[in-house]
């Protein structure tokens, strides 16, 4: 059924034309070898009674590794056998020595309960193994028996961090025979929470050495660009890598859909949603089971409502068999557990033939064999694209797997460049456990699990680096030194207010009101988000429910939320100024110079659009008046040369120099603002001690062609309005000509996470042409949005030739006319783009 449906694609006209690569990877058969001799005879028999009676290769080495104590990373691929490869060494020392404890991380709960399963499948061969989940869900009643008997516990970091390692003395007959800790999908240990978690290593390798114990550790990870060193970095010890994958598979079909243009110029395509449910719907009628993969719970929802419609209308003489919706299941973060676990035994047992889920499925829960994984978008990293597309064809059987790309550049460029996509992952997986916030979080918990000797390191961290942290303590009476010891002083366990998702301790409370109008909290954000995304007026989405924001009260940490059903969207609009504190690194490149630092980002939110549905049309936008926020994180930086510039001038490809409004401009000037009666003509306020500003509707560079401006024409009484200050600036936010040196802005700042491994929304992105911190010369900005940074820009420092020789083959390899999103970004409305401009600038930066 699946070859025929690829034959199908293959010729048909409305997706052959858009199937832009097709990879195709013949079968792999095993290596496998012989169980070692050095296995346990009721480990042998366990193996046996489950049909297993070789090891792949990866598996025989993880087993030689682990046998002589090394710590060990897995990077095979998905499906391959990594559950077991971990298993077995872990299975053989409980069985050799009843007393042996291991501790299994997961990322989340749902990974852990599958994990559970594949354990308990063991229990009946191996008499002493005691498993058991010890995370949020546990039952009270239920955890001093797990604590006293269970020989592997199976928990989750955000668990170890504020459950267990706070209360170590109810855990100390485990800690003190702990011998194995295993942490699985290690790939999504990165940016602040992996950084997070391997603090929690630090402090779990302390108290397991305050109790006697050294255990070994066993990770495993998808394929990412640098799993020995992320594995080295969380755990800080030497680390094996085991990457050679003797997993058998069956031929697999990697395919990249690049829907179709409808405006070229605008380069607008067909809606990636809409292509997702048309592919999916070809797979559904021909009985091949599918997950459809979605960035956003919002995706999930759209796709599901337009199956659902599309079933509805359609005759069942369409399909193979008769098709109703309750064949099509979503799966996102929200559904209930018991919701999850119906759908994951749907999927294993036939009954549910489509998922459309977010990356809440990509981990390794156990669903059987899919026929195929479409993936609406790219999803971030081609470490997950490659996690996605192994849902589909485990073991041995044919498989297919589909990207549909967007319009955006990410998506844009690997729609070009597909061989980039097809390689060996060059994404790496930053983690910074040195980050000043997240270390001295660290710190405090670690110093209530035990008292800090005088003299004692932490992790890697020596102690004269670590005597400052403790005296800055100390100094804010949370520490008391005593008998050479720091002692942890407050009331409260630090470790239930430090979240591992966030490095901003403070939260904003989402509350809203029940249908009995008792007060009910929704959810919560960080602070440092909250000005953006729940200011008054926001459309806050949770859980596919709208609501309304009336009111955030920064001081009280609460932002007040109304349900609400409304046909549009809201986006918020910020002004940013950068200052540079301290220049880390600096270099002279083609075109100008790269740098990174620290810098101080100051954000204001000044208004926000209101957006439809679907169309994304422009409803309007309302003025905030919101106060401003700090971050103190770290930046990279370009900036153009003097000598760039002129030759940019030269062609007539620099619009960024102050505007020559003609020499009447002061006369007209003064008789907009008289016909206006000197009011600002959007929120009616009277000038005061400074004149208001005269501002052009239709953007003054609109009326510049071939480096001539008719100013008859820009300053005609018609196109001109009188604007106070910040209304001027707001308006200026919402409708300006997109310059070549925002379109760079746009396009590295689009590009930059494939490189780092990271979401676009990890990155803040500023381009100023005129930047006072570097002489006023035109820069574009990329920097952290932590608070400190996480490394992301000491890292494009290093990769600033590729990262801009991969901009210029983007923005070249565009079929647009003048930007659109897949390149530079869309123009202003009045359709003004800078794509030749950007591509000038990309082209100084190569020379």
């Amino acid at each position: 059924m699946l070859s025929s449906l690829l034959d199908f694609w293959k010729q048909d006209e409305e997706t052959a034309p858009s199937l832009v690569a097709w990879q195709t990877t013949p079968p792999r058969a095993a290596q496998t070898h012989p169980f070692p001799n050095d296995m346990p005879e009721s480990l042998r028999k366990a193996l046996s009674s489950r049909n297993i009676s070789l090891l792949y290769s990866h598996q025989l080495t993880a087993w030689t590794h682990a046998r002589a104590g090394l710590n060990l990373i897995l990077a095979t691929g998905t499906a391959s056998g990594k559950t077991l490869a971990y298993n077995l060494p872990v299975l053989a020392k409980l069985i050799e020595d009843s007393h042996s404890r291991a501790l299994y991380l997961f990322p989340t709960k749902a990974l852990t309960q599958d994990q559970q399963s594949n354990l308990e499948s063991f229990q009946s061969s191996i008499a002493n193994l005691k498993s058991a989940i010890y995370d949020g869900d546990t039952p009270q009643s239920h955890r001093p028996v797990i604590r006293k008997t269970a020989n592997i516990i199976l928990t989750n970091p955000d668990m170890l961090h504020t459950g267990i390692l706070p209360h170590h003395a109810n855990w100390s007959d485990f800690f003190s025979n702990l011998k194995f800790v295993v942490i699985d999908e290690t790939h999504t240990y990165r940016g602040v929470f992996g950084s997070h978690v391997a603090n929690v290593i630090r402090r779990l390798k302390r108290v397991a050495k305050f109790y006697g114990a050294k255990p070994q550790f066993i990770l495993s990870s998808a394929t990412i660009g640098n799993p020995k060193e992320l594995a080295k970095t969380l755990i800080e010890e030497p680390v094996e890598l085991v990457d050679d994958d003797g997993s058998s598979r069956g031929p697999r079909h990697f395919i990249i859909y690049n829907p179709p243009v409808l405006n070229p110029t605008l380069g607008l395509r067909k809606s990636s949603l809409l292509e997702g449910v048309r592919l999916g719907m070809d797979l559904l009628k021909r009985n091949i089971q599918s997950v459809i993969f979605a960035r956003t719970r919002r995706s999930v929802e759209i796709l599901l409502t337009n199956f659902q419609s599309l079933i509805s209308n359609s005759p069942s003489s369409n399909y193979q068999s008769p098709i109703t919706n309750n064949l099509i299941r979503g799966y996102r973060s929200g559904y209930l557990p018991r919701q999850r676990r119906e759908i994951e035994q749907g999927l294993r047992d036939g009954s549910v033939k489509t998922v459309v889920a977010t990356n809440a499925l990509e981990l390794g829960i156990d669903i059987g064999g899919l026929g195929a994984a479409l993936m609406v978008g790219y999803p971030g990293t081609i470490a997950s694209a490659r996690q996605q597309a192994g849902r589909a064809g485990r073991g041995d059987t044919p498989a297919a797997a589909v990207l549909i790309t967007n319009s955006n550049p990410l998506d844009q460029f690997l729609a070009h460049h597909p061989e980039y996509f097809f390689e060996r992952s060059p994404e790496m997986a930053l983690v910074n456990p040195n980050h000043l916030l997240i270390l001295l979080n660290h710190l405090r918990c670690a110093m209530f699990e035990l008292p800090f000797q005088k003299g004692e390191g932490f992790g890697s961290l020596s102690w004269e680096l670590i005597e400052e942290y403790l005296q800055f303590l100390l100094s804010n009476n949370e520490a008391h030194f005593s008998n050479e010891k720091y002692f942890w002083m407050q009331d409260a366990y630090p470790a239930a207010n430090i979240s591992l998702r966030s490095a901003s301790p403070q939260g904003v409370v989402l509350q809203s009101a029940d249908a009995d109008g008792k007060p009910m909290i929704v959810g919560t954000v960080d602070g440092e988000s909250a000005n953006w995304m729940v200011h008054p007026g926001a459309i806050y989405m949770h859980e596919a429910q709208q609501y309304f924001v009336k009111e955030l009260d920064i001081d009280n940490h609460i932002a007040h939320l109304v349900p609400v059903g409304l046909d549009y969207y809201t986006e918020a609009q910020q002004q940013s100024e950068i200052l540079i504190t301290a220049r880390q690194a600096q270099s002279a490149v083609p075109g100008g110079e790269k740098a990174y630092g620290e810098i101080q980002v100051t954000t204001q939110v000044v208004g926000f659009r209101k957006l439809r549905w679907f169309t994304n049309e422009n409803l309007g936008q309302e003025p905030l008046d919101m106060p401003p926020s700090e971050l103190q994180t770290t930046g990279y930086w370009l900036t153009l040369s003097e000598s760039a510039l002129k030759t940019l001038r030269d062609a007539g490809l620099w619009t960024n120099d102050p505007n020559d409004y003609g020499p009447d401009w002061q006369k007209i000037r003064l008789a907009v603002r008289k016909r206006d009666q000197f009011k600002c003509q959007v929120c009616g306020a009277a000038e005061t001690n400074r004149e208001h500003d005269v501002h052009h509707m239709i953007p003054f560079r609109a009326f510049i062609q071939d480096g001539k401006v008719n100013h008859e024409e820009a300053n005609r009484l018609e196109n001109l309005t009188t604007l106070c200050q910040s209304c001027h600036r707001k308006v200026e936010q919402n409708v300006r000509i997109r310059s070549g040196l925002t379109g760079l802005g746009f396009v590295l700042g689009n590009l930059a996470p494939l490189f780092l491994m990271c979401d676009a929304g990890d990155l803040g992105i500023y381009a100023e042409p005129a930047w006072s911190a570097v002489g006023g010369l035109p820069s574009v900005v990329l920097y952290d949005l932590v608070p400190a940074g996480i490394g992301f820009s000491a890292k494009l420092f290093e990769l600033h030739d590729e990262l801009i020789r991969r901009a210029q083959e983007l923005v070249n390899d565009c079929a647009c006319e003048d930007g659109c999103p897949s390149c530079v970004g869309p123009g202003g409305e009045n359709g003004h783009g800078g794509r030749a401009e950007t591509f000038a600038i990309l082209e100084q930066l190569l020379k």
